[in-house]
């Protein structure tokens, strides 16, 4: 599994738009379709929301990349 670190400048960012930001999709499309197939999990915790607000301390995972928020 890739492990990569991502910083954020603001309170939080909707889970859609971190996965098109690391580069995990490249559009927003892809982005609902890995979250709407459960395939994203948020703190160990499967999570189908495309608007879960992810904040610092936050570990959003897919199946072969885990990010860690900061």
């Amino acid at each position: 599994m890739i492990k990569q670190t991502i910083t954020i400048k603001e309170k939080y960012i909707k889970l859609d738009s971190l996965l098109k930001f690391a580069g995990i999709a490249d559009t927003g499309g892809m982005a609902k379709e890995l979250i709407q197939t459960e395939t994203v999990s948020v703190n160990g915790t499967v999570c189908t929301m495309r608007g879960k607000k992810i904040r610092r301390g936050d570990t959003v995972t897919t199946k072969n990349v885990a990010l860690s928020i900061v």
